[in-house]
């Protein structure tokens, strides 16, 4: 795969986090880990800090920017959520690369669905219009480091007219919700959902819109979902990651996942 069009790895540490917390304890380092993964490949970190705090907090939020903005100068923080005002606020104080709206109720354990774009119409122009505003003032924490514009995505389901309605409302991207994709195991299902994937990838890409890629995502159907997309721009991934990471080490599953991302595994 040409380098030009290869897909990044941004791996989500929600996972780690979560585990941490279990215990009053300050294992496993959500820093440290990801640290170990940016030194074998990872392109940056994803983050989707919750009102509860269940497992990414927000004083994670600001020892990972400070981890990426001194140490990691050129790779990516990604954080997710619901535009809030207390997450919009946390947003605008550390001004990550990008920000992944996300349709979340308070409570899901987990995102399970995107954005409806004809609903929420309203609600996500002015957000993603605030959101890309000029800088007004620096967080002090970052005042020595040149902050660029944060890029803004939409989190949406496999349907191509989303993805134009998606551009329409002003964002850069779109991360496609590839759960339906990632556990479905019956191989003509699976294939209905590749090719609604596609079809959605492709969508936006005609629309001007950068495309990534989340949830469900495994060493064994990243390579095929690529094959079908590869365009894709950033693959976010967490739970599978951390699991694979708990039998090879972290920096052997960021190296599978990138051979994975560009089929060379």
């Amino acid at each position: 795969m040409p380098e030009a069009h290869r897909p990044q790895l941004s791996i989500n540490v929600n996972a780690i986090a979560q585990l941490r917390n279990r215990r009053d304890l300050p294992w496993p380092s959500v820093t440290g880990l990801a640290r170990i993964a940016l030194d074998a490949g990872a392109i940056g970190v994803t983050v989707h800090p919750r009102p509860d705090e269940r497992h990414i907090r927000r004083t994670d939020c600001y020892d990972l920017a400070t981890l990426l903005r001194h140490d990691y100068p050129g790779r990516e923080f990604n954080i997710e959520g619901y535009p809030s005002e207390d997450f919009l606020a946390l947003v605008e104080d550390i001004r990550p690369d990008q920000v992944t709206l996300v349709p979340d109720l308070p409570g899901q354990s987990t995102s399970d669905h995107g954005w409806d774009t004809t609903r929420d119409a309203d609600l996500l122009r002015s957000v993603i219009a605030r959101l890309k505003q000029p800088q007004n003032a620096i967080n002090p924490m970052f005042a020595c480091f040149s902050v660029a514009p944060m890029r803004v995505a939409l989190f949406i389901d496999a349907e191509p007219a989303t993805a134009r309605a998606a551009a329409a409302l002003g964002a850069d991207r779109v991360e496609l919700y590839t759960g339906p994709y990632g556990h479905t195991f019956d191989p003509d299902a699976k294939m209905a959902r590749l090719d609604e994937l596609g079809a959605t990838a492709t969508a936006a890409r005609e629309a001007g819109l950068g495309v990534n890629i989340g949830h469900d995502l495994t060493l064994e159907n990243l390579p095929e979902l690529v094959a079908r997309a590869p365009f894709v721009a950033e693959a976010s991934i967490g739970h599978a990651l951390t699991a694979d990471a708990l039998i090879h080490g972290m920096a052997e599953t960021v190296r599978l996942y990138r051979a994975a991302l560009t089929q060379e595994r």
